[in-house]
């Protein structure tokens, strides 16, 4: 069975996770500098099998677009247009990034640890990935 990789986009960095194989775990599996991601993605769909991508839609809460939308969509195009074999789903992820650094707070014992802002990223990943694979897969 092939994976299925979550994408928390943002301007400067971008969250990466991942299911297993069996699609039974979500597990982040990196941040990676955004001018970059399309590169990354690249060597990581050459040496394991994704079928689709999930990209994080971001809403306010009164459920509008946040600003950030059109910079994620013009991503998509050239994630389409590099991968044109997976197709990719937009997941709401509205609070993961909150509720990312609320299970930082809650789990990770070192401060400098804690501090770092690629961790907030990986996890928020892995919050729209289990909430998608929820929804689609597990529920």
């Amino acid at each position: 069975m092939s994976r299925i990789l979550a994408i928390d986009y943002g301007t400067k960095r971008t969250g990466l996770a991942v299911t297993d194989p069996l699609r039974i775990i979500a597990s982040a599996l990196d941040t990676v500098p955004t001018p970059e991601i399309l590169g990354y993605l690249a060597k990581y769909c050459a040496s394991e099998p994704v079928e689709c991508f999930i990209v994080g839609f971001p809403r306010h809460e009164d459920g509008n677009p946040a600003q950030v939308v059109p910079e994620i969509e013009k991503f998509v195009e050239k994630l389409k247009k590099q991968f044109p074999d997976k197709p990719v789903i937009y997941e709401d992820e509205r609070y993961t990034s909150r509720e990312a650094s609320r299970i930082i707070l809650q789990s990770v014992n070192k401060k400098s640890k804690r501090r770092e802002k690629g961790l907030v990223d990986r996890i928020a990943a892995a919050l729209i990935l289990e909430q998608y694979m929820q929804a689609h897969h597990w529920g």
